[in-house]
Formats: C-alpha cells, structure tokens, sequence
C-alpha cells in the first residue's frame, strides 16, 4: 500500500446542498469534474470542507460515491472517514472502502481531547479496518488534539498509514516530521498558505480549500514547488495569498462555499449550525478573487 500515494493537489471538496438541506449529487457531480478538468490529483470528498459533520454516514457514502463514480478511475478519491468516537471511525473507514474509495483520510478525534497513546490506538484501529491506504489528519484547531511528530512516525511503522495531511500551523512541528519522518511517508499540507514553505522543507503535497475555486492555478503552484521552480510557485502562492486568507476571513467552508456560487457554481446553501457569509466578508471576498484574477467558471463541466 506504500505504492499507493497522495502526493501533489488533492481538492477537499465543498459539498452543494439543495434548498430543503439534501444532497445535490448533480451540482457535486458537476464540481468535481471542474476540478479534474483543472488538473487536481485526486478528490476528496466528506472533509472538513465538504461539512463532513453534519452528514449522516448514509449521506456520507453517498457522496464518495458520486466523487468515486465522476473519478471514475481517472484521478483516485481519498475519503474523508472520520468521527470523535473509534467505532464510528472505523465504521466510516469500512463505508468508504465499500464506495469505492482509494484511500481514506482520517481526521483526529475531536472534542475528547485524547491523550498521545490515545490518539495512537484510536488511528490504528482505522488503520486496522480500512483494507485501503490511510492519511492521518492532523487539525488541532478544530479537534483541540495535537498529533505530535513522534505519534505520526509511530503510525507511519503501520502498513497502511501513508501520509498525514498536517494542519496544525506549526513550522518547527512540520519541520521535526519531516526530518524524523520514514522516507516513504508522505507529509501533505492541509493549509494552503503555508504549503509553500512546506514544500520547500520536503512536504510533498497539499490537500487544498482553494483548488475549489482555481483548481488550475493551485495544481501549478503545488507543481511548480515540488518540481523545484520557486521562482514560479512563489509567483503563483502572492497571487493566490489573499484568496487563501480570504477563505478563513470566517469558518470554512462558508467562504469557500460562497466564491463557488460567485464564480458560477452551485448556491452557497449551508447546514446549521453554518450561517450564509455575512456582507463585509462578502466583499473582501470578491476583491480577493479579483486580485487573484479567478473566473467564472464555464457551463457544465460534464
């Protein structure tokens, strides 16, 4: 499973709703072909950014189906499978497998605020029930837990932990994994304003908000660094830094989930306990696509 890799651009994936709350499978469908046509690596579906934590596990799955049916083998589908309780976890893990996915991306249990041996047992478990490649995700800032360098390196001597998709922020922690890491254990960025430097300390890769909105611009930016290009990628990364801030100016996704509907995808409709952008972050936001130079997305993608 160690030849099953998620290096470069995967896109986590914002997840359109209908007006009564349900799923819009045609307008996901829809959107993740933009983002294949954009060149992306893989998907991402049921993440953070898809608003994972209000979906039911049936809705879960259905989602990474449609993300595994639109892929459709041309680019692989990590599914996000997570859940503060381990049982719950792995059952999301085995779900995904059973839809298809290609790998799954498991994010630190939230809430309980686990202790490092905690953390441990609870991602081996996962790892234990998913017959797939497994991307730890580390997120302290919605999860209250840190999974430290030497918890990862731990997890990493499992067969099928893969890589870690690492949010926590921290460049001296990013640094010590990636100098301590095992050479075949991928360290992805999951902040695409750091992803830059990151990369340039050996990260292989990010898992992206932005690629939603310029799946082209963020797929060579990524590129660029890990061919060794600075000169480009940092053109790129001050081109795209304000969109990059701008998608945090409130909680994600409901930025992100806004400049989609302004660039022409589906209406920015939100579960509660998510509210509509308010208007001042709405502005800041367009500038910030404008000074991007982002467009309007074309008609269907499909």
């Amino acid at each position: 499973m160690r030849s099953e890799r998620f290096g470069g651009v995967g896109v986590a994936l914002v997840t359109p709703f209908e007006a009564d709350g349900s799923l819009d499978l045609d307008a996901y469908a829809q959107h993740a072909e933009r983002m294949i046509a954009g060149g992306v690596d893989y998907l991402v579906p049921c993440g953070t950014t898809g608003e994972s934590a209000t979906m039911t596990a049936d809705e879960q799955a259905e989602v990474i189906r449609a993300a595994v049916s639109v892929a459709n083998g041309r680019v692989k589908v990590l599914a996000g499978a997570g859940a503060n309780a381990t049982a719950e976890a792995v059952a999301r893990a085995k779900a995904a497998a059973k839809a298809g996915a290609d790998g799954i991306l498991s994010v630190a249990p939230y809430y309980n605020k686990p202790p490092q041996e905690g953390l441990f047992r609870h991602f081996e478990a996962v790892a234990a029930a998913a017959d797939l490649p497994v991307v730890l995700y580390n997120v302290p800032g919605r999860t209250a837990s840190n999974v430290l360098p030497a918890t990862a390196i731990r997890l990493a001597a499992l067969p099928n932990v893969v890589a870690i998709k690492e949010a926590c922020g921290d460049l001296d922690q990013i640094g010590t994994l990636l100098h301590e890491r095992p050479d075949d254990f991928l360290v992805l960025s999951g902040d695409d304003e750091l992803t830059l430097p990151m990369i340039a300390l050996g990260a292989d890769g990010l898992i992206s908000v932005c690629a939603n909105e310029a799946p082209a611009e963020t797929t060579a930016l990524v590129h660029a660094a890990l061919d060794g290009d600075f000169a480009a990628a940092r053109s790129l990364h001050y081109r795209l830094l304000d969109l990059m801030r701008c998608n945090f100016v409130e909680t994600n996704p409901i930025p992100v989930k806004t400049a989609v509907e302004i660039l022409g995808g589906p209406p920015a409709r939100f579960r509660a306990p998510l509210v509509p952008l308010s208007k001042g972050a709405r502005a800041q936001l367009e500038e910030a696509l404008a000074t991007a130079g982002i467009s309007r997305f074309d008609g269907d993608a499909r």
